[in-house]
């Protein structure tokens, strides 16, 4: 995620794309299956552990030594969802009742969301499609929720579009910000920040 100012010497490169291009992909395979697109087993599972969970986690760790609070925080809570989402699913959810797996989804998905409110809130101050990614994302873990609540499928599904669009956005923007590295100059937009910072 761009950073609120340049590092000065930090010595690494951007980790801002390759967390965004991680929560997109994980995002995507989950958002397939609760959509209903998906036949097959949870491919996701993997995935999560590994691209969404390990990589983004170590996005946020690097986002901290560019010193980018909201990179850093987003990151790294995002990491930890996804490696704690699949640990549940991995080793928790198959002892379970499906009612109580319902229930512990709402709940996880409906913490999440208050996280996420607080991030969609913090990113007006960067950039519109950054802005976009927690917007959709928002959008989501809320229609995700009610859907677990009300134990409706018709719900979930509507959840799993809406997260396929949020995966496409968090893509667009990763690739955004790699080639305009790759090109030395702004060609893909970002937009501007819906609030000015200092305001």
């Amino acid at each position: 995620m761009p950073t609120e100012k340049e590092p000065v010497g930090s010595g690494i490169a951007d980790p801002g794309p390759l967390g965004l291009a991680a929560f997109a992909l994980t995002t995507f395979l989950l958002s397939a299956k609760n959509a209903g697109w998906t036949h097959g087993t949870d491919a996701w599972l993997g995935y999560a552990f590994f691209y969404g969970g390990a990589v983004q986690l170590l996005a946020g760790m690097w986002e901290f030594r560019n010193r980018n609070t909201f990179g850093a925080t987003a990151f790294s809570t995002y990491g930890a969802f996804w490696l704690g989402l699949g640990f549940y699913a991995k080793f928790v959810a198959p002892a379970a009742k499906p009612d109580q797996i319902a229930n512990d989804e709402g709940w996880i998905l409906l913490a999440f969301a208050i996280v996420n409110l607080y991030l969609l809130i913090a990113s007006t101050r960067l950039n519109t499609a950054l802005f976009a990614v927690f917007l959709t994302l928002q959008a989501t873990e809320v229609v995700l929720f009610i859907g677990a609540f009300a134990t409706n499928d018709s719900i979930t599904k509507i959840g799993g579009y809406i997260g396929v669009l949020t995966a496409v956005v968090a893509w667009y923007t990763s690739f955004a910000i790699v080639f305009n590295s790759v090109s030395g100059r702004e060609v893909l937009k970002l937009g501007r920040p819906l609030v000015a910072p200092g305001t």
